[in-house]
């Protein structure tokens, strides 16, 4: 009898680890599912804007040796190169950024969405993410966020244009607007004897 009881205790034992494992490897499925439905144009939009930010560290740091080691009659031809580099740059970027996203959402965010949400719950945000209105929704977000940041700028031209005049007084004083002159080189002391 005792053999039987142990039996049948190490049967539910290893049926339940079963259906736990289907269970967590349903709900990894569904986490899955929600992430890779969620990654619409917003997603395209962060990775062309990490792969801007990192464009932008270039511009800081080429654009001033730009003007001081290239002669000022060939300024013009050599920023339309660089700047065809810098395309091709972005592009790479951009490219390189999308490739490591499945990556990154599998070890991040599948495993985070599966330890936050019940299965229930990660079936109801599909759901979501799949009905017809949020795919319209994510469709249109593009072009409407743009239309928001256009008209954003343009009420906001005018104050901030009024606020950089008041930095450039400030810097005017600080800096000055003429280059400063050489130092010369100081004389050596004179060699005791």
């Amino acid at each position: 009898m005792k053999k039987l009881i142990a039996t049948l205790t190490l049967a539910t034992l290893a049926c339940s680890t079963a259906v736990y494992a289907q269970a967590t490897d349903n709900k990894n499925e569904w986490a899955a599912k929600v992430v890779a439905l969620q990654q619409g144009p917003e997603l395209d939009r962060l990775v062309n804007q990490l792969a801007g930010g990192s464009a932008q560290e270039l511009i800081a740091k080429w654009g001033p040796r730009l003007q001081a080691n290239v002669a000022k009659d060939a300024q013009a031809k050599t920023s339309e190169t660089l700047n065809a580099e810098l395309q091709k740059y972005g592009n790479d970027a951009s490219s390189l950024i999308s490739k490591q996203v499945a990556k990154v959402s599998a070890d991040t965010l599948v495993p985070a969405y599966a330890e936050r949400f019940t299965l229930e719950e990660l079936k109801q945000i599909a759901a979501f993410f799949e009905s017809p209105a949020i795919k319209k929704y994510q469709a249109a977000s593009p072009e409407l966020g743009n239309a928001f940041v256009q008209k954003l700028i343009e009420a906001s031209r005018s104050d901030i244009q009024a606020r950089a005049r008041e930095f450039d007084v400030v810097a005017e004083k600080l800096i000055g607007t003429k280059p400063a002159a050489a130092t010369p080189p100081k004389a050596a002391p004179p060699a005791k004897k």
